[in-house]
């Protein structure tokens, strides 16, 4: 699985463009950095991610690393009914939010245990967000500047539990079922990629996310007005199409055009 995926990244790598920029948590004798990707070299930072940092010469190869979850947020929020092809809400509306755990981040090549009760496990690809910046009641046309970049996300849900809990706490942010890739992304027009969920390798979701119902600018913003955004703090921006129940050793990945790839393996 190791292997599957730093060829997994190194692919990924290869189909962005020079202007592109691709960032990794990693931990490498005990140490925990961030490095910038290119190809199979991780090249570390000396700085801060998230404000001033430079990129050092000296590199290290993919294979010596463990690759982490990409960013420790303090908050994860998640958009629900934002694509007309999966569940549709009123454009001119408030974005239907929910928060899911940070705890329920699990990094893609990692497996899943899911919890044996949960019998309607379904996948849900997502582009997400990643926060570069402190902001506090923002507008739209200020929330561009406060998204540093974006990876990719599976928000797994357990549907049963989504219609019968009091919330969705149990159904959406259980231990691993925060599915994430380990990249961060710079550079790249988000509100236009392909997302695509592969099940077992056949292709299951497919959307432009042009067809986001509530827009990135619109979204950050808002939960600006109501929650203190800080560095590393994620957004799911929610899911397009159909979804269905998975299976164990089911195998999920989601992966968005010159962003990345998330892939895990369901286990019971």
């Amino acid at each position: 699985m190791k292997y599957l995926l730093f060829t997994m990244l190194y692919l990924c790598s290869l189909s962005v463009s020079a202007d592109v920029e691709q960032f990794v948590r990693y931990q490498s004798h005990h140490e925990i950095k961030y490095g910038q990707l290119i190809g199979q070299s991780i090249f570390p930072i000396e700085g801060e991610l998230f404000s001033d940092f430079t990129v050092a010469e000296e590199k290290l190869n993919l294979s010596e690393v463990e690759l982490l979850i990409p960013t420790v947020p303090e908050k994860v929020f998640a958009v629900g009914m934002n694509f007309a092809s999966h569940l549709s809400s009123p454009v001119d509306a408030a974005p239907p939010l929910f928060l899911k755990l940070p705890s329920s981040l699990i990094v893609s090549g990692k497996t899943v245990n899911a919890p044996r009760d949960a019998k309607n496990l379904h996948f849900e690809g997502e582009l997400v967000l990643v926060i570069g910046k402190e902001a506090k009641n923002i507008s739209e046309a200020e929330a561009e500047d406060v998204i540093f970049g974006v990876t990719v996300g599976n928000d797994l849900t357990e549907r049963s539990w989504q219609g019968r809990d009091l919330q969705w706490m149990r159904s959406k942010a259980s231990d691993g079922f925060g599915p994430i890739a380990a990249t961060i992304t710079r550079g790249i027009d988000y509100n236009n990629v392909l997302l695509t969920t592969r099940l077992n390798g056949k292709v299951v979701q497919q959307e432009n996310t042009r067809f986001m119902i509530h827009s990135t600018r619109k979204v950050v913003s808002y939960l600006s007005q109501y929650f203190t955004l800080k560095p590393g703090d994620l957004i799911f921006m929610g899911t397009p199409g159909r979804t269905q129940a998975l299976k164990d050793k089911d195998v999920v990945s989601v992966a968005i055009d010159g962003v990345g790839k998330v892939e895990n393996t369901i286990s019971w």
